[in-house]
């Protein structure tokens, strides 16, 4: 029987090996033309648990549970005459330079509230002064004041602020029977909503106008429509760290007077850079380089070619 099965063993060899060549050969011409097949034997199929995704029932409503608004904790606005800020700082930045000679004089405490001065006196006799009064951490008193020799020049104005939870409220008196509010709301955690009305008593004018703001950690898109024909519109936009782009555009739809502008804002190491042009071809650059520790060093410069106006300026700001 040992010789049997050797014989038999070696009869089959050549067999065997065709077979296995056999195979070989389809199996290549099976994956040759994309088709795989996996053959198992029930025993291994056993063997191997099927792999499978449970995803849960819930996560799809967990998931819109998270993104639903919160209506009740929306975030508090800016102060409705503060929309524009942004634009305001990137295509009007030489203002900022005259905001710079309004620095507070003195700031007095007083007892858990802060009174700040501010007061500026020219070379023609004029005084400009200003007095912020935090009464609350939610109620602020603001007093603006110019006096002056030349008569009916000289006013005054009381602003009372108040912040609420999601919204702003502001309530202004001054001379000339001048009177005014507004009401900024957060509709949404991007979106505000608000409107203003005034009367100037001494004019017999009054007017009423509307804001929109809508917000995000790259954009900033504004605005605002009053009854006195002014149209305002304004967007910023932020491409990086460094680099902002911004655009305005004003209306009046009485005195069909319009005007467009987009400027810049780059911040580099040491300086930062902002210009603009507008659709009047002025073109405006403004630098403003940090030499030391509180001391910044300030250039400005205007073209406006079809006035044949030229504006250059330099200054150093000192705290």
């Amino acid at each position: 029987m040992p010789c049997l099965c050797l014989q038999l063993a070696a009869a089959t060899r050549p067999f065997i090996s065709f077979l296995s060549f056999t195979l070989t050969v389809a199996a290549v011409r099976i994956f040759a033309s994309k088709k795989v097949f996996v053959f198992l034997q029930p025993k291994m199929a056993g063997l191997v648990p099927p792999v499978t995704t449970t995803i849960p029932a819930d996560a799809s409503k967990t998931k819109k549970a998270d993104e639903k608004t919160d209506y009740m904790n929306l975030p508090c606005p800016i102060p409705f005459e503060e929309i524009h800020r942004e634009a305001l700082m990137y295509l009007w930045a030489q203002l900022k330079f005259l905001l710079n000679l309004l620095k507070p004089l003195k700031s007095l405490p007083l007892t858990m509230n802060l009174l700040m001065l501010i007061g500026r006196v020219l070379t023609d006799g004029r005084l400009n002064a200003r007095v912020k009064w935090d009464l609350t951490d939610n109620f602020t008193v603001k007093a603006n004041a110019q006096l002056t020799n030349e008569p009916h020049m000289s006013h005054g104005m009381f602003n009372f602020d108040y912040k609420g939870k999601d919204y702003r409220s502001q309530f202004q008196i001054g001379n000339g029977a001048l009177f005014g509010a507004s009401y900024f709301q957060s509709v949404s955690p991007h979106l505000s909503l608000g409107g203003e009305v005034f009367w100037a008593g001494q004019h017999r004018k009054s007017g009423i106008g509307y804001a929109g703001r809508y917000e995000t950690d790259k954009m900033v898109a504004t605005g605002q429509v009053a009854s006195t024909g002014m149209v305002a519109l304004s967007y910023v936009q932020k491409v990086s760290e460094k680099v902002s782009l911004a655009s305005d555009f004003m209306y009046n739809y009485m005195s069909k007077d319009a005007t467009a502008s987009v400027g810049y804002d780059y911040i580099l190491r040491q300086c930062r850079l902002r210009g603009k042009i507008d659709s009047n071809g002025c073109t405006t650059a403004f630098l403003e380089e940090r030499l030391n520790m509180g001391l910044n060093f300030i250039l400005s410069a205007e073209i406006d070619h079809k006035k044949k106006d030229y504006k250059f300026g330099f200054g150093l700001t000192v705290g």
